[in-house]
C-alpha cells in the first residue's frame, strides 16, 4: 500500500472500535455498578496489566485527580515491571504469577475495593494470578480484554469483553485493542465520579487547579453560573480555592 492507502485503512479499521465498544455496554454498567458501590463505601478502585494495558490503566488513573479533584489513592494503575515499564518495557515481567498479586498487596488491598484487570489478549499471567488472588481475598474483581472467552473472562467476576477483531498489523494490540481500553477505561472513571457528585452539569467543578488554561476554565464556569463578572469570579476563585466552592459560598452569602 502507498501512504495514502495505509492511512485510509488503518482509519477503517479504528471505525469499527466504537461499534465493538457499544456491544460491551451491559457489561460494562454491570461493572461500573459495583465500582461505585465500594467507592461510597470508602474503597478504591485498581487496574492492573502489563505493557500497552497497564500504562492504560496508569493514565486513566493518573487523570482522575486533576479532573475530579479526587485523592492520588482512589484510583491506583498498576503495571507489570513497576514504574520503570511505563516508559521501557521490562522483559518477562508479565508472565509472573506471584508480582500481580504483590504490587497490590503493597497498596494493602482489600475487601473495600475493586481490581480490573486489562488485557487485549486476555492470557496475560501477571494479571490473571493476581485475580485469582483477589477471589481467595473476597475481592470483586473485572476485567477488560478484547478476546472472547478468554481465560481472563472467565477469571473475572465482572468480565468486558470488546471483540475488536484482528489488528491491521497482526497482534499490534496497542492499536484497535488499545483505543478499545482507552474508550472503556474513560468510560468507567467518568461515570463513577458523575456517580460520586463530582461533576456539576457536564462541568469539572472538583478540577484541580493546576495550571492557567483551568484557571480561566474554573473562572468561566463561574461566570456562567452565578452570572457575575471574570474580576468577581475570579475573586471567588482565589478566596476559595475550587469552583464548586467558589459557586456554594455565594449562593449562601459568604
Amino acid at each position: 500500500m502507498n501512504l495514502s492507502e495505509l492511512l485510509k485503512n488503518i482509519n477503517n479499521e479504528d471505525k469499527t472500535v466504537p461499534l465493538a465498544v457499544e456491544k460491551a455496554l451491559p457489561q460494562i454498567e454491570k461493572l461500573v455498578e459495583q465500582i461505585v458501590i465500594k467507592l461510597k463505601s470508602g474503597g478504591r478502585l485498581f487496574y492492573i496489566g502489563a505493557g500497552t494495558s497497564g500504562r492504560l490503566g496508569i493514565l486513566d488513573a493518573s487523570e482522575c485527580p486533576p479532573t475530579f479533584g479526587v485523592t492520588h489513592d482512589l484510583v491506583i494503575g498498576l503495571i507489570a515491571g513497576g514504574d520503570s515499564a511505563i516508559r521501557k518495557a521490562v522483559e518477562f515481567a508479565e508472565d509472573s504469577l506471584i508480582l500481580g498479586w504483590n504490587d497490590l498487596e503493597k497498596h494493602h488491598v482489600g475487601t473495600k475495593d475493586v481490581v480490573v484487570g486489562i488485557a487485549a489478549s486476555g492470557t496475560t499471567p501477571y494479571v490473571i494470578a493476581a485475580l485469582e488472588k483477589c477471589h481467595e481475598n473476597n475481592i470483586i474483581t473485572g476485567c477488560i480484554t478484547c478476546n472472547h472467552n478468554s481465560p481472563l473472562s472467565k477469571t473475572a467476576k465482572f468480565p468486558i469483553e470488546v471483540i475488536v477483531g484482528p489488528e491491521f498489523v497482526t497482534g499490534s494490540s496497542r492499536m484497535k485493542a488499545g483505543t478499545a481500553q482507552k474508550l472503556v477505561l474513560n468510560m468507567i472513571t467518568t461515570c463513577c465520579m458523575i456517580q460520586l457528585g463530582h461533576i456539576k452539569g457536564n462541568k469539572m467543578v472538583d478540577m484541580q487547579l493546576s495550571n492557567n488554561k483551568l484557571v480561566d476554565r474554573g473562572i468561566k464556569m463561574i461566570n456562567k453560573e452565578l452570572n457575575i463578572s471574570d474580576i468577581e469570579a475570579k475573586k471567588l476563585l482565589d478566596e476559595y480555592g475550587s469552583v464548586r466552592l467558589a459557586i456554594q459560598n455565594y449562593k449562601n452569602g459568604k
